[in-house]
């Protein structure tokens, strides 16, 4: 048996800051569904804005419940009014979603899996994992828990560009071109590239255009 607060599992802010993740499934070693929290102040982001059909996501149905605070999530452009208590369930993966804390110290959490299909973690929480050592430096640490994603999850673009980006930030240069290369064959990753302040350090690299290959639609 393993017991934890939400309140008390230390937030990591990821999608640069805006979002506080609370990483639920991590802390208690949860292996059989996926199941997160996260917390916001009045107006602040409480659930990023996203499908479940794109790279990094783990195509999920996925329930949302308001444990404390009031939210307001927006689906498919309908708003819901979500007060504590409340659940909101999406069994369609090509809905989009997200929310926003209406009172300070909102917490929703997450819960997901896909159905018909035996778990597996979905691709982008080995990236926002990975952030805390991202941003202290400790490249390594990144790298080996991207990797670790990509070993699940072989040829996924998110994972290969954030790897890329870690590796480009360590000095491992040959090796993050040679993922920007597989992960810019996904249109959306090749524009992140374009101006991604983590590939500066690439910019005067002929092979960094080499590696982006021509604009795709």
């Amino acid at each position: 048996m393993r017991v934890a607060r939400i309140q008390e599992i230390e937030p990591i802010p990821v999608v640069g800051g805006e979002l506080q993740w609370r990483p639920v499934r991590r802390t208690l070693g949860i292996e059989a569904f996926g199941i997160n929290a996260y917390t916001a102040g009045a107006g602040e982001l409480v659930v990023e804005e996203h499908d479940e059909t794109g790279a990094g996501a783990g195509h999920h149905e996925e329930l949302y419940v308001v444990v404390t605070g009031h939210a307001t999530f927006t689906v498919d452009g309908e708003e819901i009014d979500a007060p504590v208590g409340t659940c909101v369930f999406l069994d369609d993966a090509k809905e989009r979603r997200g929310a926003r804390a209406v009172e300070d110290g909102t917490t929703v959490l997450a819960i997901g899996g896909e159905r018909g299909a035996a778990f597996k973690v979905s691709p982008w929480e080995f990236a926002f994992a990975g952030v805390p050592a991202q941003e202290a430096k400790r490249y390594d640490e990144a790298v080996a828990l991207l990797r670790e994603g990509l070993e699940l999850h072989p040829g996924n673009a998110s994972l290969l560009y954030n790897l890329a980006c870690a590796e480009a930030l360590s000095g491992d240069h040959d090796t993050a071109l040679e993922h920007l290369a597989e992960a810019a064959t996904n249109p959306r990753f090749r524009n992140f590239a374009e101006e991604d302040p983590d590939f500066d350090s690439l910019r005067d690299d002929p092979r960094f255009i080499a590696a982006l290959g021509p604009p795709r639609a």
